[in-house]
């Protein structure tokens, strides 16, 4: 072999035995973490790999361990900030433990969504973490392609009714309903929501919003469900105008938002409970020359830097990214590993964060 080839070339294992004084079956066992190896012979490999810039064949690793060391995370939207940052507490917390990622994002379609599901499947990943787009109570059938290959799963953000899945999610529901209560408290009684889940025709009472929050996401029917709890704690009539029926874009919100305003008896105050659709109604109040708080109230969903730059700053529901991402790690690392606790629902609690967004109605 001559010596360009060999700088041309991924250093082999036999290189690394050499260099660090020992066989290639201790560097094997070292490198694939598999098998007894003493401190000073692993720290004695491991810095011969590092001077020698090798790079393990994660083929042949797979086959002797069973392990990819790989995991898959399909996600609803990755260029949200909010899946951006558990993606981003995740993948450090992974990687501590020598993982590799891989992100699929879906952009809220199931049929994107099952070819992703089918990819990290033929690629033999350890586990996989996902953000559904599928409604609460239609679950997808490929999860049960995920089970039959034993591989450890868990949701994110969405849950499904009577599926037994690892499960990291915030309290939707109480946080919603936390942040209308505010409005309430300072006198508001028109108080629009937009982000309904999405539906082909609106509904026409409380009872059809109930069904309409039956085939939703889940993140979405909860804080449409936490909206309903204010109105009914304080004893407001639920108005279905008020509510809006729009996927997930900043256009369609606007539209939304200009369509409430332009109503006899307008909201004097709005929940936007994603950060498109904040955007989206701000752009709302602004084409119709309005101002928050002096013509309308305002409170947004998942806070960000943004919010506190605006003039007046805005408040905001706060979801605690980190821990999400994190916790989402540790459960797929434990069920990796073999861990035989429960299946559970961690529930994380989501923060209001007050700011200058919220005043007493003007009219």
């Amino acid at each position: 072999m001559t010596e360009n080839h060999r700088n041309a070339t991924s250093p082999t294992i036999s290189e690394v035995a050499a260099a660090a004084g020992v066989g290639r079956a201790t560097v094997a066992r070292t490198l694939g973490g598999y098998g007894s190896v003493s401190d000073s012979t692993r720290d004695r490999v491991m810095r011969a790999a590092k001077q020698l810039g090798y790079r393990p064949n994660t083929i042949a690793r797979s086959m002797t361990t069973g392990e990819t060391k790989t995991l898959g995370v399909v996600l609803a939207d990755v260029g949200n900030p909010f899946f951006a940052g558990v993606l981003k507490a995740f993948t450090d917390t992974v990687r501590q433990h020598g993982y590799d990622v891989l992100v699929l994002s879906t952009d809220e379609d199931l049929t994107k969504e099952a070819d992703a599901i089918g990819v990290l499947v033929d690629k033999h990943v350890d586990g996989i973490v996902l953000a559904s787009a599928a409604s609460r109570n239609a679950p997808p059938p490929y999860l049960e392609l995920v089970r039959s290959r034993s591989i450890p799963i868990v949701l994110i953000d969405r849950l499904f009714d009577g599926i037994d899945m690892d499960t990291v999610v915030i309290n939707n529901r109480e946080a919603s309903r936390e942040a209308v209560s505010v409005f309430i408290a300072r006198g508001h009684r028109r108080i629009g929501f937009v982000w309904g889940p999405v539906t082909v025709e609106p509904a026409t009472g409380a009872a059809a919003m109930h069904k309409i929050i039956a085939h939703s996401l889940s993140s979405d029917g909860e804080r449409l469900r936490g909206y309903l709890d204010a109105l009914d704690q304080a004893g407001i009539e639920f108005d279905t105008s008020l509510v809006t029926h729009v996927l997930k874009n900043e256009q369609q919100a606007t539209r939304a938002v200009l369509g409430m305003l332009s109503l006899a008896d307008p909201p004097t105050a709005i929940f936007a409970t994603e950060s498109d659709a904040l955007v989206g109604t701000i752009r709302a109040l602004r084409q119709r020359g309005l101002s928050y708080p002096g013509d309308v109230s305002l409170i947004g969903f998942d806070d960000s830097s943004w919010a506190t730059v605006m003039s007046p700053p805005l408040s905001m529901v706060a979801q605690p990214l980190h821990q999400l991402g994190t916790l989402t790690a540790e459960c797929l690392i434990d069920r990796i590993g073999g861990g035989n606790t429960p299946v559970a629902a961690h529930v994380l609690e989501a923060t209001f964060v007050p700011r200058e967004s919220v005043a007493e109605p003007s009219r």
